[in-house]
């Protein structure tokens, strides 16, 4: 016969084990309940990220319950002080601290906690938090606010023929690319508010290319636009099939004109005289 332990709750010895093992289960399982009494007291806290235009409006949910006794909306902007909204059931009131007239509540608070921000600018990017205290417990919601800022495209050409794309002004950077093969990096330029102006030339891989399409890609929409390059004034004159046979030095410019007779640019040169000294206009050399 086993000796039994101080107390007399253990009779055998082999019965010990089993009650300590009882014991921890039971602190568990305790421990378990704990835990998801805690998780429903207060509402799990969620991190969303979400982006919008500026000048648009952005629309903030939070989670609505029964019998709210209290809503609040803390808000922590990148640039500038934090603001909040607040209202209480019992006194029927709502508060604001350092908010501008652009952040409200979209409807009654009473009836639907949703935040508004209308014209949406770069200066409102931030961290926006709602908090509703019910009978049932605590809950919050979190967002990450991104504003994006389209950038304003434009497509010309350069004093050399080139062309050359830019985005200027855009939140994030834009990405230009062109159809056609091109040898061109872009370049950045960064602003104080944060915007990025782009900017591409496009460099041919091959003189035949005589017209370029770019094309601008950002979270806010993308743009693209084609343009032909005349060349430079005593240049070749290279656009659809024509061609430089002779150059300066008094030599009489001749060009294939069978497939570019609309293009004025290239047709005025027909006649034209390279230089001061050249002989009269009106003579055409032979083709190469």
């Amino acid at each position: 016969m086993g000796s039994s332990k101080q107390g007399g709750w253990c009779k055998k010895t082999t019965s010990c084990p089993k009650a300590r093992t009882t014991l921890k289960v039971v602190r568990k399982t305790t421990y378990t309940i704990v835990l998801l009494t805690i998780t429903a007291v207060t509402g799990a806290t969620g991190n969303d990220r979400v982006s919008a235009t500026v000048g648009n409006s952005s629309v903030f949910t939070c989670p609505q319950k029964s019998n709210t006794t209290m809503v609040s909306w803390k808000i922590s902007p990148k640039v500038g002080g934090p603001c909040a909204l607040g209202y209480k059931a019992d006194q029927n009131k709502t508060d604001r601290t350092n908010c501008s007239d652009s952040i409200n509540w979209k409807f009654r608070p009473d009836r639907d906690p949703t935040l508004e921000i209308r014209q949406v600018k770069i200066a409102h990017e931030g961290n926006y938090t709602c908090e509703v205290v019910a009978p049932e417990g605590n809950f919050h919601k979190t967002y990450h606010l991104t504003v994006l800022v389209p950038p304003k495209p434009t497509l010309s050409c350069d004093d050399q023929g080139n062309p050359v794309c830019q985005a200027a002004a855009g939140k994030p950077a834009a990405q230009i690319s062109w159809v056609q093969e091109s040898n061109s990096t872009p370049n950045e330029e960064g602003h104080d508010d944060g915007t990025v102006t782009v900017f591409s030339k496009f460099t041919a891989h091959s003189t035949k290319v005589t017209n370029a399409t770019c094309i601008v890609s950002h979270p806010a929409g993308n743009w693209s636009a084609s343009i032909a390059c005349p060349p430079r004034q005593g240049e070749t004159c290279r656009s659809r099939g024509l061609f430089h046979l002779q150059s300066c030095l008094g030599l009489v410019l001749s060009q294939h004109l069978s497939s570019d007779e609309g293009n004025p640019q290239c047709a005025s040169v027909s006649n034209a005289t390279c230089g001061r000294d050249s002989k009269p206009s009106g003579e055409r050399s032979q083709y190469l």
